[in-house]
């Protein structure tokens, strides 16, 4: 599958876009891209949102049409995570799986949190550096599950099937062994990265255990379920945009000649963001 970027607006600004083609035609990254890249299902699509070392937060617009990849904002400005030393932005290639949904209105019987609202979360943890609107094919090895404000907000680990390392990781503990040290900075990554801006450490299920990968497995097949009820309209989507164009069973699925034209693919330069946004903060107690 040929799939491309289309950049609207200039990076670092609120009309900043990036869609999704496959061979040049528009489409959703949360619905259109599948889930899984092979028969077998053993290798999946990721979507990168954020290339790690990164500040932005940019993520999967699930409100508009075509779920472009937008930054998030917060009272009108522009979110960039801080940097908690030793750590630099985001560790891994952030991003999300497509066609996946954790559904709000479930509580899992584990975390004993319902779901947020979101794509499943993915960590990729290769030595090349992503970029925005990128489908990697990854394969999964295991998940760790971070409690957000009273909701499960899973992150899967997977590295990119092409990566030097990819044929010797396996599962969880093959992480530990080849990269050592990744998992725990992991974890205190997503414990710390809101103090910064006034909010508490952040908590995890299962004391910060990262899950083996048949439990990620689990979980990502139980997302892939809550998404399909979504897009068939079983699941109400509240302000969840769910137009796609190639999903069969889907009740919201049309033709792209329907669809309004988007701008034509604009390569601007950045914008400059606050150089405070390099600042590094020093957690007291980071790494106990």
């Amino acid at each position: 599958m040929a799939y491309s970027v289309r950049k609207v607006g200039a990076p670092n600004t609120l009309d900043h876009r990036v869609f999704i083609e496959k061979d040049g035609l528009p489409v959703s990254p949360f619905h259109d891209v599948p889930l899984y890249a092979n028969a077998e299902q053993t290798i999946l699509n990721m979507i990168v949102e954020i290339p790690r070392w990164t500040n932005a937060k940019l993520e999967i617009s699930k409100e508009e049409l075509l779920n472009p990849i937008k930054q998030d904002t917060k009272k009108g400005k522009l979110r960039f995570v801080r940097n908690c030393f030793p750590h630099k932005g985001y560790l891994w290639n952030y991003g999300a799986f497509p066609q996946t949904w954790e559904d709000p209105n479930h509580v899992h019987p584990e975390t004993k949190a319902k779901g947020d609202d979101d794509p499943l979360d993915v960590c990729e943890i290769g030595e090349l550096v992503g970029y925005t609107g990128q489908v990697k094919q990854v394969k999964v090895l295991g998940v760790m599950a971070l409690l957000d404000e009273e909701e499960t907000d899973w992150k899967v680990i997977v590295i990119d099937i092409n990566d030097p390392l990819a044929s010797k990781l396996n599962d969880v503990e093959d992480v530990e062994r080849h990269l050592p040290g990744l998992l725990r900075a992991t974890n205190e990554w997503f414990r710390i990265y809101k103090i910064p801006d006034g909010k508490p450490e952040n908590q995890f299920a299962f004391t910060g255990e990262c899950k083996n990968r048949q439990y990620a497995m689990d979980v990502i097949r139980e997302c892939a379920e809550a998404w399909e009820k979504l897009t068939t309209g079983k699941t109400p989507a509240g302000g969840i945009s769910t137009t796609n164009v190639t999903v069969p069973q889907s009740s919201f699925r049309v033709d792209p000649s329907q669809l309004p034209p988007l701008p034509s693919n604009q390569e601007l330069p950045a914008e400059k963001i606050d150089p405070s946004i390099d600042k590094w903060f020093f957690i007291s107690g980071a790494s106990a």
